[in-house]
């Protein structure tokens, strides 16, 4: 849990990786940022949630607009951040602009809603405003070693239920996608997950759409089970890809499969400090097109997990950012045959001096299950 030390040190952060941009204010519209930086999620709807701060030296203290009915569920923080509580008859719009440079260059987190920035552009004409994720890359992308032995505490807990799966203690022939991932939802918060955030169960021909949704379709023997499924524990998020086959695993498949395992392991070795974050995908796309499944791999190799499923930073063939101490991530090639299988290997990472360390143990071989 974070303290006003951390918060105060995280807004320090931001404040010196903008010395060399220009940039004279930022605001941070309600979500994971915005917890980050002042500990209040701000998920208040239509409503404007937003801190706002000039980033220049000797600036006040940022400033969190809130709507007053909001307000009892901030803890306060009075070295870190002012509370403007504003209610109905208020214009949260001034109240931000108030906070901010009235001209140079602001930050805006992608969580601020477009309405709230089209007012904010109106109330500062002389101000250009930029994405914050674009120009900074993440800041929580990099996690403290409290914060990856959270993702290394989530991941063992999503392991118990794949391996629950792959030990054959969930019926899976003859009972229908959604059925399954009912049992699969049931079994992760007894696990231990305070929350399920998805699941995805894809069997047979589904199995080659990578982000299919649980269907009436019931799972038959002999052919392919995706499992993709993630859950949150004390803020931080799990994700977990792996695959059984419900009978004897054709050669085709096994093939593949070996593939996929040995592309994985590329990647993984890949995923160090010193290395671009393309290198980790590029490792794996490599060896997939080498055995003849590039077209088959459709997707990014990885995203970034923390606070939320998906942040940054994103592992792809286009990322030139570096690989640093303190990003979790996921690795996850897949091969899709459309209309008769699909499989995925999916481990969270989390990089340390000497390279990647799995959050996941589960085992990675392809098993046969009833």
């Amino acid at each position: 849990m974070a303290n006003a030390s951390d918060f105060i040190t995280r807004w320090q952060a931001l404040s010196d990786r903008v010395v060399d941009i220009d940039v004279a204010g930022v605001v941070v519209g309600g979500g994971p940022d915005l917890a980050y930086l002042t500990g209040h999620d701000g998920q208040s709807y239509e409503r404007l949630t937003a801190a706002a701060a000039s980033l220049h030296e000797g600036a006040p203290l940022p400033t969190l607009v809130t709507p007053k009915l909001e307000a009892a569920r901030i803890t306060p923080l009075p070295d870190v951040f002012a509370i403007s509580p504003w209610e109905d008859a208020d214009d949260p719009i001034a109240l931000t602009a108030a906070a901010l440079p009235s001209e140079g260059r602001v930050l805006v987190s992608d969580s601020l809603a477009a309405s709230h920035l089209l007012g904010l552009q109106q109330a500062l004409p002389n101000v250009t405003f930029l994405a914050l994720n674009e120009t900074l890359g993440g800041m929580r992308s990099i996690k403290s070693a409290d914060e990856r032995e959270a993702l290394r505490r989530v991941g063992g807990l999503a392991d118990k239920v794949q391996t629950q799966i792959r030990e054959g203690d969930m019926p899976l022939i003859g009972r229908t996608e959604k059925e399954v991932a009912a049992d699969v939802h049931d079994r992760l918060l007894a696990a231990g997950h305070d929350t399920v955030e998805f699941i995805i169960v894809a069997s047979g021909p589904n199995s080659a759409s990578p982000h299919h949704h649980p269907g009436d379709r019931v799972i038959e023997e002999g052919e392919m089970v995706l499992f993709d499924f993630g859950g949150s524990f004390n803020g931080f998020n799990s994700d977990i890809t792996r695959c059984v086959y419900t009978g004897p695993i054709p050669d085709e498949v096994a093939t593949a499969w070996a593939s996929l395992v040995a592309a994985q392991e590329l990647a993984f070795q890949a995923a160090k400090p010193g290395n671009k974050l393309k290198d980790v995908d590029l490792a794996a796309r490599n060896s997939l097109v080498a055995d003849g499944y590039g077209p088959e791999f459709i997707h990014r190799t990885g995203h970034g997990i923390g606070t939320e499923v998906h942040e940054h930073p994103y592992v792809m063939a286009t990322n030139e950012s570096p690989i640093e101490v303190g990003n979790a991530f996921s690795i996850e090639p897949g091969i899709y045959r459309d209309g008769q299988w699909g499989m995925r290997l999916e481990d969270i990472v989390v990089i340390e001096a000497d390279g990647a360390v799995r959050c996941n143990a589960t085992n990675r071989d392809l098993v046969s299950v009833s």
